[in-house]
């Protein structure tokens, strides 16, 4: 009896010692629970599973690897207490996900369907978290690299049956209101007069940006939504200079289209005499804005351009665009470091691509001797060619992509002079992995493919990529796919698959980094309409 008397009292001693030394859940809750104040949400647009690999993978094992310490942005968000989760992506019955049904879904909580901005599924305008924290008297900002009526920011502050109606997204964006809007798409706020030499407004557009940006318009009007944006309490900027010294209410149009991709910027960005911000300064003067808001802010950044060079099958340009992520979230990180009152959430729309390293039967290394013991009787000889990491610094030295390539090297020399040679040439020059004439014929070869249009029939041939007709290969674009082609011919150099020139439905990472009560909810498998609406919750402090 004594004895269990005594074990009894053992255990409560111990039961209270842990007690004592483990935070009492008030204690937690006072000191880490505190409701977020900033949201700050990063989209990779097509970032899937895979293109996170490939900067993880560059940056543990590329020989030269630039990534300090060997370290990305998502290692840190991890070793610094965030959580990790994992998102469907689909549309409302569908299973593969535009960027304008994803966007509209993060920035709704709701279900869309496909290519609607800002929309339910049934087609009705619905509230998004940017005009729900307006309401709440916060600040709000949409930043991204393409343009900014692009499907990913178009989704959180316009509502339109379809992403492509981006003069009338145009239009709802700066009716919305967001306290800064930083991008591409200069062309969809400029009248149509402006595509005129000779007219007036075009004089006016071009003292206006001080020559800053290329004037071209896409509107099918005569509004000029850069002075209703300017009556609507907006300051105007069209370079860095301009941002970086405009305070309060801003909409920065920095390209006529998207921004510089992400080869250029890296190849660019210490350059004093660069004029285009970068992804990483756009995001640190929004901060710096919205911040002085003393309700909080809302902010969404976008690396958009991740997705474009996953649909052109291009792995360099994509490693790039990762590193351009890896950046901007840097910067991110270190402006909230010791902040229990923000809360970052990244994540993709969708995937794209379908990228992965791949072993294969070709290219087999030589065998060698190893000191082990097991092979001090035989060579270590592999029967599959499975990667050199070698082959990581190649791609990070392209210094030019798959489109620049083709539509600013190749098809602007005289039509004579756009012969394989001319494109192995190119290819070799600027990037590592060289093609031989015989690869560039095949990705020039062309062929008649006959068109018919149900209702109406055989409507004559049209000229396509010829592989695109043999293999039916998911491209992004039918009628010019020569990019696509390219990365095949190159793929088995750089140990690279790609399954898809389009979107698929694999799940996305999602990173969560805040208090434990505000990142809790981004840890488990969820839809994005789900993601949505806790990052909503967030917002709004519920």
């Amino acid at each position: 009896m004594k004895n269990r008397i005594k074990t009894i009292l053992a255990i409560f001693m111990i039961g209270f010692i842990i007690s004592a030394c483990v935070p009492k859940q008030a204690d937690v809750a006072g000191k880490n629970e505190s409701k977020p104040k900033n949201v700050i949400m990063l989209i990779g647009d097509g970032m899937g599973p895979e293109q996170i690999g490939l900067l993880l993978t560059y940056a543990r094992q590329a020989p030269n690897s630039v990534i300090i310490d060997r370290k990305t942005s998502f290692d840190r968000i991890m070793e610094q207490g965030g959580i990790m989760g994992m998102s469907m992506t689909h549309a409302d019955n569908v299973l593969v996900v535009d960027s304008a049904a994803s966007g509209s879904q993060l920035a709704s909580g709701q279900f869309a369907g496909s290519e609607m901005i800002g929309l339910d599924k049934d087609g009705n305008s619905v509230e998004t978290i940017v005009e729900k924290a307006i309401k709440a008297g916060k600040a709000t900002g949409l930043v991204s690299d393409t343009r900014v009526t692009h499907a990913t920011p178009a989704a959180f502050a316009a509502h339109q049956p379809h992403r492509d109606l981006e003069n009338e997204i145009a239009v709802d964006m700066i009716n919305a209101g967001p306290d800064v809007m930083f991008g591409g798409g200069l062309r969809y706020f400029v009248p149509q007069e402006a595509n005129d030499k000779n007219a007036p407004i075009l004089k006016e557009l071009e003292k206006m940006t001080q020559g800053a940006v290329k004037i071209k318009s896409k509107r099918k009007d005569s509004r000029n939504l850069l002075i209703e944006a300017q009556q609507k309490g907006y300051a105007l900027a069209f370079d860095k200079s301009q941002m970086e010294s405009s305070k309060g209410k801003v909409l920065g149009l920095f390209t006529t289209s998207a921004m510089p991709d992400g080869i250029e910027v890296n190849r660019t960005k210490d350059d004093p005499k660069r004029t285009i911000p970068t992804l990483k300064e756009m995001s640190s003067k929004a901060i710096d804005i919205l911040s002085k808001n003393e309700k909080g802010f809302f902010l969404m950044i976008e690396a958009g351009l991740i997705d474009w060079a996953a649909h052109y099958n291009d792995t360099g340009l994509m490693l790039h665009e990762m590193l351009v992520m890896n950046d901007t979230l840097e910067y991110i990180l270190n402006w909230a470091k010791d902040r229990d009152d923000t809360l970052i959430v990244v994540t993709a729309d969708h995937t794209t691509g379908g990228f992965g390293f791949s072993y294969q039967g070709k290219g087999i290394p030589e065998a060698k001797s190893l000191s082990g013991k097991s092979f001090q009787n035989r060579k270590f000889a592999p029967e599959y060619n499975f990667g050199n990491p070698a082959v990581l610094d190649k791609i990070y030295n392209q210094d030019l992509s798959y489109s620049s390539i083709f539509l600013n090297k190749f098809d602007v020399l005289p039509k004579q002079e756009q012969t394989p040679a001319t494109l192995a040439k190119l290819v070799n020059q600027h990037t590592r992995f060289p093609i031989t004439e015989e690869q560039a014929a095949r990705v020039l070869e062309q062929e008649d493919n006959p068109m018919f249009v149900e209702g109406h029939g055989y409507m004559g041939t049209k000229t396509v990529p010829k592989l695109l007709v043999k293999d039916e290969f998911f491209v992004y674009q039918t009628d010019d796919n020569r990019q696509n082609l390219l990365a095949l011919e190159v793929a088995s150099a750089q140990s690279v698959v790609w399954n898809t020139g389009t979107h698929t439905s694999t799940p996305v990472i999602v990173f969560a980094k805040g208090s434990p009560k505000a990142m809790s909810p981004f840890g488990s498998i969820l839809h994005h309409t789900q993601v949505g609406r806790n990052l909503i919750d967030a917002v709004l402090n519920k």
